[in-house]
């Protein structure tokens, strides 16, 4: 370890002082101990659990709420229990029932909250990156009003992406009443919000990954405990109130083989294509709508002109729809009213979202990723019969297949297939589908359904995630040693005088500042030493400002850099604390950026071996488009 040097600046009333000091390190800024689970979490935690008691009365008054709209709008009775609009004897007057709808939901949005419009992950990721996690508190109150009344009216949409985003609210809203950080009251809109699909579908792990890969953007023990507990919290409240039974229940299926596995992979791949057009397909609507020479508050009733239509000629596509995916797993439906099913819900669908009405995204993946994969899982058992494909298990891949593609959160969507239907079996084909429709996603759309709209606005929005290079490195391995101290009592025109003569040491950027006893005071730069507002007779000391900034030698790089930031400075002090405190060091914003290097190299490809050398002499082939 180097030592400390202290140049010895030729005057008459200089002090000897040794080469080797140990300053003392009092009243100097220091970075926080930093540590990904504290105290804290357990109050974060608290609040969680709270915040998931309340989103699942939310989503239990959400469907009851459902309920009661669609019996009074399509059976004109009053009664609050689950019903499907599909039975309704209206006629032709079902073509007025999704306007009305419509219209109101505009009204609410323009005079209420235009944040209830879309189907709210999009809207919950928006204000994680842009407002600090701050969702208004009408919110809570609107946007599941709101949802309630466009699905109650035959909306085709899911009541699970209304109450996702009326969770997120609701720990949103607690995040903002209570003294909490930014990060936390993330932590409580992403608990509130994976709460809230718990409860829908009684899935807490998918909701837990799908609160990671879409809403917490981190992957650390300090905000998946409270999202996790929140999760536990609302599924023991559904298990309460609504029971415990898989939310799709279809036969049991068998072990598939290894034929069979082969073709969920390519079932999920062709999937994973169709999860990329119809994203397309929805902001396709979407742009189409945004150039009607008419107020936005009149486009869901537009777009619920084709929901009615559409709901006349196929009352399937009106509504959530639960019982058409519960009936595409189990084979209920098949053949050519399978395929209109799904094409008319998409198109359905589609419009209505496009019009930036209220409702969810997952109900009608489901069901149109179900139907495709329920169709091509039929066509390959009658073109290749000793295949062994299942098409329940094709129709299940196809449901979880759609989803991991359009929205990237592939863990999430094989989880949460076989959370909703039990069937252990069905993981293996699961885990393949969802991973090539991930494959295929990734490779030709660079956005998900639920990122889109966030980078048409010029926002690049990243839902991977590795490890910070920074918080992997030491301090220690990259801070120069070679260290100048200056003489506090030293006087300024003899600096200057020395850091001209250029010799070693004279060249240096940063100095610390030492009094005589060895304290450290401070550190100035070449800039304050040279520059004009330092007079010549003064002392150092008296360019010196504030307390000295300093971190440990096995401090991490990143430390260093948010302590840099912190302070606004660009180099700090190293000192050593396996002793008596010495320093050994300066770390400059230089060295930080040279941590990085690591990471570039990392990526680069490497040499070929030795042996692969031997082989091809002149080298592989170049890749494609390398050359």
């Amino acid at each position: 370890m180097t030592e400390l040097e202290v140049p010895h600046i030729p005057r008459e009333d200089a002090l000897p002082v040794a080469p080797s000091m140990v300053p003392a390190l009092e009243a100097v800024h220091a970075p926080r101990q930093t540590s990904s689970v504290t105290p804290r979490v357990l109050y974060i935690s608290g609040l969680s659990v709270l915040v998931a008691l309340a989103a699942g009365v939310v989503a239990l008054v959400l469907t009851k709420l459902i309920g009661l709209i669609t019996n009074l709008a399509f059976y004109g009775r009053l009664d609050a229990s689950f019903a499907s609009p599909a039975e309704n004897h209206l006629g032709l007057w079902v073509l007025v029932v999704p306007v009305l709808g419509g219209l109101v939901v505009g009204v609410m949005a323009r005079y209420g909250s235009k944040a209830i419009r879309g189907h709210g992950i999009p809207e919950a990721m928006e204000q994680i990156l842009f407002n600090e996690s701050r969702i208004p508190a009408r919110v809570t109150f609107l946007k599941p009003l709101s949802a309630a009344i466009a699905i109650g009216t035959g909306g085709p949409f899911g009541a699970e992406g209304p109450i996702i985003a009326t969770g997120g609210a609701l720990g949103s809203v607690v995040g903002q009443m209570l003294r909490v950080t930014a990060d936390e009251r993330k932590m409580l809109l992403s608990a509130g919000a994976a709460a809230g699909m718990t409860a829908t579908f009684g899935t807490p792990v998918s909701a837990v990954l799908l609160a990671i890969e879409l809403l917490l953007f981190e992957y650390r023990a300090r905000s998946i405990i409270p999202v996790a507990l929140a999760c536990s919290a609302a599924a023991a409240m559904r298990a309460a109130l609504v029971g415990t039974g898989p939310v799709f229940a279809m036969p049991n299926i068998a072990q598939p083989g290894a034929f069979a596995i082969v073709a969920y992979v390519l079932l999920g791949a062709v999937v994973g294509a169709v999860s990329v057009v119809v994203t397309k397909a929805v902001y396709r609507v979407e742009d189409a709508f945004e150039k009607l020479p008419v107020h936005w508050m009149w486009w869901p009733a537009i777009g619920a002109v084709a929901v009615g239509a559409i709901g006349y000629f196929a009352p399937r596509t009106l509504g959530v729809g639960y019982t058409n995916i519960e009936d595409i797993l189990s084979g209920k439906i098949a053949g050519a009213a399978l395929v209109v099913l799904f094409v008319l819900k998409l198109v359905s669908w589609s419009i209505a979202l496009g019009s930036g009405t209220s409702g969810g995204t997952l109900a009608p993946l489901f069901t149109i990723g179900g139907g495709v994969g329920a169709s091509l899982g039929a066509l390959l058992v009658w073109a290749v019969p000793g295949v062994g494909v299942d098409v329940r298990i094709a129709a299940l891949v196809g449901m979880a297949a759609i989803f991991a593609g359009a929205s990237h959160a592939t863990l999430a969507s094989v989880v949460f297939a076989f959370e909703t239907t039990r069937q252990p079996m069905g993981l293996l084909p699961l885990l393949a589908g969802c991973t090539a429709a991930y494959l295929v996603s990734c490779l030709f759309m660079k956005t998900s359904i639920m990122t889109e709209k966030i980078a048409r606005r010029g926002t690049h929005v990243r839902t991977e995630y590795s490890v910070d290079v920074l918080d992997q490195l030491l301090v220690r391995d990259f801070a120069s040693r070679s260290v100048v101290a200056l003489l506090a009592a030293d006087r300024v025109a003899e600096t200057r005088a020395w850091m001209l003569s250029n010799v070693d040491g004279s060249r240096h950027t940063g100095f610390p500042i030492v009094e005589e006893g060895g304290a450290l005071l401070g550190v100035l730069t070449r800039r304050d030493l040279l520059g004009p507002g330092a007079k010549d007779d003064g002392a150092l000391r008296d360019l010196v400002h504030g307390a000295p900034a300093v971190i440990a030698e096995g401090a991490t790089q990143r430390e260093a850099a948010d302590h840099m930031v912190d302070l606004g400075i660009g180099r700090l002090v190293v000192v050593a604390k396996d002793g008596p405190p010495k320093i050994v060091g300066m770390l400059t914003r230089s060295d930080i950026l040279t941590a990085h290097r690591r990471r570039i190299a990392d990526s680069r490809l490497a040499e070929p071996s030795i042996l692969l050398k031997r082989f091809f002499p002149r080298g592989p082939a170049p890749a494609p488009g390398s050359g």
